[in-house]
């Protein structure tokens, strides 16, 4: 706290003017500024009275540093290994580490330098990174690599209550491949977070992280890890949606997979910029640029391991055809009134007449038939 004496006159005085910028920099509460302001106003009416500081306190109560040490350190900081570093593990890295977890990673190619930069420990060989026991090993590789990356691990050197995380973007394949593979005492916690480097470079807040606790040990101290895991997307402001495997496959075949698959259809089209282009044109030319960015190995990888992707495939085949014979439909029915309405109307107006002549025509042989029968009686 601070000593104040109206007694003494030396060199260290402060004006008040440098004591309203001390106080913002050291981030003083309200009510001792406003003691220090009464203060100055009694040493006026002091003869000689000067205000002298004579202690200020390292750690204030409201200090912003202090607060947003306690709130980082109210979490429990966990050991993740990430398996695969590339652009998807080296973006979650990034947050792992400014969380205050530590982040080792492994991957085929080398990537220590990125690694070393962004805090994290790089291992060549995957037995040195289990041997350091990670709490949970989270797999970043892409679809179609998972399995073969998944039975080179060295389980025997992991823990025997080690958590295994996927971030893949389909959740019924990694479910299955961790059951089948991964021995009885390894939790499982099989995740979406349905955003990427590109869509949160700006931040998590609001984008949808999907996940499924498939298998998780029921000693508390197991749950808490999962949960602390889970946690980390919480904090970021992530919108949070825990879901089963299947119905997220099932719904992701119905957004994602044709979002891709628009996407890329409208690449083959080549679409330039315009000096004219609309709202939804604009929005067309983006929808091809975010997903051109991904690997053709993720496109096929959604389409090959989500069981709901060619039912949606077929489901746009014919919904695309059905808008085909609807507009050449409509485009028929025109053309036979632009070109044949003319004649048409012709036609009509002859066959009326030839219509009525038939039949005043019959009416009059009618008639004379009636007469001629007449006479023939009499």
């Amino acid at each position: 706290m601070i000593s104040f004496s109206s007694l003494q006159s030396s060199t260290n005085l402060i004006s008040p003017a440098q004591l309203q910028s001390l106080s913002l920099r050291s981030n003083f509460h309200q009510t001792n500024l406003n003691q220090l302001r009464i203060c100055f106003r009694h040493r006026r009416r002091l003869r000689g009275g000067d205000l002298v500081i004579r202690n200020v306190d390292a750690t204030q109560p409201y200090d912003y540093e202090a607060k947003l040490s306690d709130r980082h350190g109210s979490f429990a900081k966990l050991k993740i290994g990430i398996i695969g570093f590339g652009n998807f593990g080296q973006f979650l890295a990034k947050t792992l580490v400014r969380q205050g977890h530590t982040v080792l990673a492994h991957s085929r190619s080398n990537y220590s330098l990125i690694a070393g930069k962004l805090g994290v420990s790089f291992f060549s060989d995957p037995n040195d990174l289990c041997e350091e026991h990670p709490e949970v090993v989270v797999l970043c590789t892409s679809i179609l690599s998972t399995e073969s990356v998944l039975r080179m691990l060295p389980f025997q050197r992991l823990r025997r209550s080690t958590l295994f995380v996927d971030v893949l973007s389909v959740k019924e394949f990694p479910r299955s491949l961790f059951l089948q593979i991964l021995p009885p005492y390894f939790d499982i916690l099989c995740t979406h977070p349905m955003f990427g480097p590109e869509s949160g470079k700006n931040g998590w807040t609001g984008l949808p992280f999907v996940y499924d606790k498939v298998r998780i040990g029921e000693h508390e101290v197991r749950v808490k890890r999962c949960e602390d895991f889970v946690d980390v997307f919480r904090r970021e402001g992530c919108r949070m949606v825990e879901m089963s495997c299947a119905e997220h496959d099932r719904y992701a075949a119905g957004t994602q997979f044709i979002t891709h698959m628009m996407g890329r259809a409208l690449e083959k089209l080549n679409l330039e910029d315009t000096p004219i282009n609309t709202k939804g044109y604009e929005s067309l030319l983006t929808l091809v640029e975010n997903t051109s960015k991904d690997s053709f190995e993720l496109f096929y990888g959604l389409f090959l391991y989500n069981k709901n992707a060619m039912e949606q495939l077929e489901r746009m085949d014919f919904a695309f055809e059905m808008v085909k014979r609807q507009l050449f439909g409509n485009l028929h029915g025109l053309l036979r009134s632009q070109l044949f309405d003319g004649s048409e109307m012709k036609y009509k107006v002859e066959e009326e007449r030839k219509l009525l002549s038939d039949s005043s025509l019959n009416d009059s042989e009618f008639a004379s038939s009636s007469e001629s029968k007449t006479v023939e009686k009499n």
